[in-house]
């Protein structure tokens, strides 16, 4: 109804909702990593893989799978034991979405670039919903660990890789695919997993009984976990499935789901294991070495995904300001706006381009020993980085949406809660930084293909030539690293940045990056870059409007 010309039914200079948009194709800095690292087999896929993820369906899927949060149901009417977990039916649309589309599987399945193509697929996936990525990821980084033991690698692989999802509570010899989780931490110790008083008693043929508590066990409707406990040898690790062989459910009993910050569409849960069924992954005594393959692996994804919702963010900003005018211009056109966008965008990139080279390392490592030395090292410098900087731009891209991105139909408030979780799952940042030092003493070899990738570097770029300066002079006092642990990782990983914009982006986006992050002048506000003709082609590498 109007009202003297007034449209009380219409709102106007609002932007139309982004959806149906294809999220591989409008992403130019995601392309151009493809192209140069050799990828662009995956570009078909990636393409009809992103427009599934920009569609309205899936972008619908995500709310609703975060609104309606997972239910525990520990027992039945009648008292019995269920230890299962309700899920809204969007969540099983997200998760046979992926699986069908390879996102767990293709790293292990591809004859060439699995890793960077998984990494790909995955950072795709990722802006749909972070809640459902834990589960694919575990599922993901469990092969190596299962491998250790080929009779287990030969009875779960075929169902771990399979594309088909299958939701039933059932056992796992009956399904048609499988997903895992992992239960390491306690109370009493959370990163410290020497602190663990879970223990595991030998039953004969490598099967243990398992008692204890878990503080928190990642995605518990899993159809196996990867449990650490002590045996008189120390942590071990053991397979444990919601099911024994003889289809029996496993004395794994569920206390409670965390209410959690964010990642609400995912369930995280405290377990009691009541002499559990298990069966042991390689040696008594060697369960940290056994399990931090798939540690390494779901660092790997954090790096990719915190990257991943950065971008999402980005678009959803890009396309409000495109859209919405404000003092006589469109936001996009204010040189301000303009600014602060386009720093944003270029950190977005920086982390894009940081962990798919992560990806290509591990691609790498398959045939090069320095490579796996690198990302030995590198992944961590990766994961620190990249989850740390995530929470910074979520935080700047609600407010240049300002109160449209403030409030709960916004997609920006799930990001914003979600993004901290990469950054404290699989050890937070002071766990990465103190890692990178381990390596070093530790894994000498590490350390030298690390230095060896920035030493091939030297003279790329006059203020990258000084960032590896500066790290070589806090590298020369080894008595003061624990202490000064976050300088030398942050200066590692912008120097790896650096390296990368330089050899993927244009030169002047490279060059804009190394004097905004790496010069001695740099400043610590968003917004304060100096070239402005630069601007524009920064903006559009991250999401091309149209």
């Amino acid at each position: 109804m109007s009202y003297h010309g007034f449209d009380f039914q219409k709102a106007f200079n609002q932007p139309p909702v982004l959806e149906n948009y294809n999220a591989f194709t409008t992403h130019g800095a995601l392309q151009e990593v493809t192209d140069a690292f050799g990828t662009n087999w995956i570009s078909e896929q990636a393409t009809a893989f992103g427009k599934i993820t920009g569609s309205r369906d899936m972008i619908n899927a995500g709310m609703l799978a975060n609104k309606q949060s997972p239910v525990l149901k520990t027992h039945d009417r009648f008292g019995n034991r269920l230890d299962v977990v309700e899920y809204h039916p969007a969540y099983h649309q997200l998760m046979d979405m992926a699986i069908r589309h390879q996102v767990h599987s293709i790293a292990w399945t591809s004859s060439q670039h699995g890793y960077l193509a998984h990494s790909i697929l995955s950072f795709l996936k990722q802006q749909t919903d972070e809640g459902s990525s834990c589960p694919l990821t575990m599922t993901f980084a469990v092969v190596p660990s299962l491998k250790i033991e080929p009779a287990i690698a030969e009875e779960w692989l075929p169902r771990v890789l399979s594309r088909e999802y299958d939701e039933r509570h059932i056992p796992y010899f009956e399904k048609k695919g499988v997903t895992f989780g992992m239960a390491m931490t306690e109370p009493q110790g959370g990163s410290d997993v020497r602190a663990n008083i879970t223990f595991a008693i030998p039953v004969g043929n490598g099967i243990y009984k398992i008692t204890g508590r878990k503080w928190f066990c990642s995605a518990p409707m899993s159809d196996a976990f990867l449990v650490l406990a002590q045996t008189h040898k120390g942590l071990t690790c053991f397979l444990v499935p919601r099911f024994t062989p003889d289809g029996v459910q496993n004395k794994i009993w569920f206390q409670r789901l965390k209410d959690k910050l964010g990642n609400r569409s995912n369930a995280s849960g405290e377990v009691e294991f009541h002499e559990a069924w298990g069966r042991i992954i390689g040696e008594e005594g060697r369960g940290i070495a056994n399990i931090m393959e798939m540690v390494r692996h779901t660092r790997l994804d954090c790096a990719v995904g915190s990257a991943a919702t950065m971008q999402r963010a980005l678009a959803e900003v890009i396309h409000h300001c495109h859209h919405r005018h404000a003092f006589g211009k469109r936001l996009i056109e204010q040189p301000l706006m303009k600014n602060v966008l386009a720093d944003l965008c270029l950190e977005s990139q920086a982390a894009t381009l940081l962990s798919m080279r992560l990806a290509k390392g591990f691609d790498d490592a398959l045939h090069d020993e320095e490579a796996l030395h690198f990302t030995r090292i590198a992944t961590a410098v990766g994961k620190f980085w990249n989850t740390k900087r995530a929470v910074l731009v979520l935080g700047e891209a609600i407010e240049c949406m300002g109160g449209n991105g403030y409030v709960e139909e916004s997609i920006l408030p799930r990001l914003y809660r979600d993004i901290p979780v990469n950054a404290i799952w699989e050890g937070s940042g002071n766990i990465q930084a103190l890692d990178v030092l381990r390596a070093m003493h530790k894994e000498p070899a590490s350390m030298e293909a690390l230095m060896n990738y920035f030493r091939k570097a030297k003279g790329l770029d006059p203020a990258l030539d000084g960032q590896l300066q500066a790290l070589e002079a806090l590298l020369a006092h080894p008595a003061d690293l624990e202490l000064k642990a976050r300088i030398v990782v942050e200066k590692m990983a912008l120097a790896m940045q650096a390296i990368e914009m330089i050899q993927v982006a244009p030169p002047a986006v490279a060059r804009l990056f190394c004097e905004a992050r790496l010069s001695e002048k740099r400043n610590l506000t968003w917004g304060a870059l100096a070239h402005e003709l630069v601007l524009k082609e920064v903006i559009d590498r991250t999401h091309l409007w149209s």
